[in-house]
């Protein structure tokens, strides 16, 4: 019973680490899209959402028979949590993925826009903040995963500085109004990949040392 369950666990750590490397790769791509204008990546990216909704549904069987077969306890039950509630948090980054491609087109021609916004600054610093969220994980590093909500901070002051930027803009310029509108969709879709960063951030501090953090400002603050 004990080597089937080992077996069943790292089989769910397999599937965990596929689908965050794939959402990794999703995020990425995004980014290089939005900046490159390729439309061809676009296409690529919404095609692998497939597969993260596929990943999403198997990995929630494997959690439900784990705890109906198993029962485990202590970190063993506290990893099979964490996945669960990661698993949930990926499939939605993968989603946001999806959402800033259908942002590429109607800013291929207002780059002057994209950069004085300093959008692809904020995209930076979310994107690390996913990467240090999924290695925390799989690392087991709770020092990584207090530190993000730091940087989650500065996300959230990225969102409010464009979307002043945008407001003057769209005043003193009717011609940006679509534009302008489809970039605040773009930041709020950044910052909510930021949040998301700090949700796993949550979930891999409460495997870790078994406390359960409610609030994301705590994070970095401990």
């Amino acid at each position: 019973m004990q080597k089937h369950f080992e077996t069943e666990l790292e089989s769910l750590k397999t599937n965990i680490s596929k689908m965050a490397s794939l959402v990794d790769e999703m995020v990425e791509n995004a980014f290089f899209a939005l900046k490159e204008s390729d439309l061809e990546m676009c296409k690529k990216i919404k095609a692998r959402d497939r597969e993260i909704d596929a990943y999403d549904n198997l990995i929630k069987t494997q959690c439900e028979n784990i705890l109906a077969l198993f029962q485990p306890f202590a970190i063993d039950l506290r990893f099979i949590l964490t996945a669960l509630m990661m698993n949930n948090q990926l499939e939605r980054c993968g989603d946001i993925a999806v959402n800033i491609t259908q942002r590429v087109k109607p800013l291929m021609d207002y780059k002057f826009l994209l950069e004085e916004s300093k959008i692809f600054e904020m995209g930076e610093v979310a994107r690390q903040m996913f990467k240090d969220a999924i290695d925390s994980f799989f690392n087991r590093d709770a020092k990584l995963a207090e530190q993000i909500g730091e940087k989650d901070n500065i996300v959230d002051g990225y969102n409010k500085s464009i979307f002043r930027f945008l407001i003057e803009k769209m005043k003193t310029n009717p011609e940006l109004i679509e534009p302008a509108s489809h970039l605040m969709i773009l930041s709020r879709h950044i910052e909510r990949l930021a949040d998301h960063s700090t949700n796993i951030a949550e979930d891999v501090i409460f495997m870790l040392k078994a406390e359960i953090i409610s609030h994301k400002h705590k994070l970095g603050s401990q």
